[in-house]
């Protein structure tokens, strides 16, 4: 048996080839098949069959007890790896006649399950050839055999676990970004024109917020407000131009919106050529600050803030640190449904109208999306979950406040103060101004600070 592996070599070879080129006894066989054809496999079963004699004659000397005592570990293992070839080509020969019977009748499924196995079966036996041959190899034996097959199933493991090491540095380093995005986050500056010397504080993150420190990053995180709002309008903007809007018309409508009962003595046509976008952030701006003086938005009857309101401080700033770094869209696809989740379903489907979506993109795919409890990975979404953010961030620092922010608005028509309001276009010295509408709301804080509402401004008549 030691003395035979070419010959075991080749017997795999000749029983393979015979099996691909040949159909087999039981299985239709198309009419046009030869006689010669037909005694050239005759020849080869007598060749095989007269293999598989000496084979049996050789089994049938290792099965004598006494023989298998003195029979080294070498032929054990080739006996052992015979077993399994012939398992495979019997395996193979299975999947081959089934490949035949999927021809007639023809079945394409059936077909392509017994391709699937037949090559299976194929590269099992290219594998326990390739095991022989390293067995052979010079390192031959029980450790030889033992190695190679330790090898094969440990290879696997070896390529997940580099794979898992890349995935660990990849998570080590997003880490040490999004810690280095939380240290930013608790540190900020003072606004132009402060010592440089008080410029550097941070924010504690276990003990109440300084009234101070807050109040500038209450002032700095309403210029983010202010950065989100336009970044939106403009995307919004654009949309309506290229869906043929009339943007004249939306502007009226935005301004009838913003009128009141009271008596004016302005021009009806406010807004110049060139200032719609004013008009949309006025709009914007009035749907996503509705319900700012509540803790929640009036998403719910909670009045945490009255009944605990230290605890409330606290959490409202741990909230804002730990959203500060984070990337909205990244939030919402872990818990969709956060409070932070529920203020962006609301204020979208506030803000965006089915008919405007409908005419902007063709469709209400994002409202649907939205209404499941999604959040769509859109460009107009993304930029409106920026304006969201920044707003809901806004709304924790005012909480944490004590005492908090009060919020105040310009109404249209009132008089123009410096103190209390800036004006989003130039305008001519030496007239009086009146608001034509707001832009964005105002807030005066506890240390008597004014975060100035923004307006947009027309002459008085």
């Amino acid at each position: 048996m030691a003395n035979k592996p070419s010959n075991f070599s080749d017997l795999i070879q000749r029983v393979t080839a015979s099996c691909l080129l040949h159909p087999l006894a039981g299985v239709a066989r198309p009419d046009d098949v030869s006689t010669a054809d037909e005694e050239e496999d005759c020849d080869y079963d007598a060749a095989v069959a007269e293999e598989e004699e000496e084979e049996e004659d050789d089994f049938e000397i290792n099965a004598n007890p006494k023989k298998n005592e003195d029979q080294p570990p070498r032929i054990i293992e080739l006996e052992m790896l015979m077993s399994q070839v012939f398992d495979a080509v019997s395996a193979m020969k299975r999947a081959y006649v089934s490949l035949q019977e999927a021809h007639c009748p023809w079945d394409p499924d059936k077909m392509r399950v017994a391709d699937v196995a037949v090559v299976a079966e194929l590269r099992r036996l290219g594998l326990l050839r390739e095991r022989f041959r390293r067995s052979g190899s010079g390192r031959g034996g029980r450790w030889g055999m033992g190695a190679a097959t330790l090898r094969e199933v440990v290879a696997p493991y070896e390529a997940a676990v580099e794979e898992l090491k890349r995935d660990v540095k990849m998570k080590q380093a997003e880490v040490e970004n999004l810690r280095e995005k939380l240290k930013t986050a608790t540190s900020f500056d003072r606004i132009s024109g402060k010592s440089k010397g008080k410029s550097k504080r941070r924010v504690s993150c276990t003990t109440q917020v300084g009234a101070a420190p807050a109040m500038e990053l209450f002032e700095s995180t309403m210029s983010l407000v202010k950065e989100a709002s336009k970044a939106f309008t403009s995307l919004l903007l654009s949309l309506m131009r290229s869906a043929h809007w009339d943007i004249a018309a939306a502007v009226r409508s935005i301004e009838a919106a913003t009128s009141t009962t009271t008596n004016t003595t302005y021009v009806d046509s406010i807004v110049g050529a060139n200032h719609a976008k004013y008009a949309l952030e006025s709009y914007v701006n009035r749907k996503i600050f509705q319900g700012f003086d509540h803790e929640t938005f009036y998403m719910d009857g909670s009045l945490t803030s009255i009944r605990h309101p230290d605890q409330h401080r606290r959490d409202c700033f741990t909230q804002y640190r730990d959203m500060k770094a984070m990337d909205p869209i990244e939030l919402l696809s872990i818990l969709p449904t956060c409070s932070f989740g529920n203020f962006c379903f609301k204020k979208y489907l506030s803000i965006v109208h089915p008919k405007m979506e409908e005419s902007l993109f063709g469709d209400l795919e994002q409202r649907r999306q939205v209404l499941d409890g999604h959040h769509p990975r859109s460009q107009f979404y993304g930029e409106f979950l920026g304006l969201a953010k920044a707003v809901w961030l806004l709304h924790l620092l005012a909480f944490s406040l004590d005492p908090p922010p009060s919020h105040f608005e310009a109404s249209r028509g009132a008089e123009f103060h410096p103190q209390y309001m800036e004006s989003v276009v130039r305008t001519s010295v030496g007239m009086t101004m009146v608001v034509g509408f707001p832009v964005s709301p105002g807030f005066k804080l506890g240390n008597g600070s004014i975060v100035k509402a923004r307006v947009y401004l027309v002459p008085k008549i």
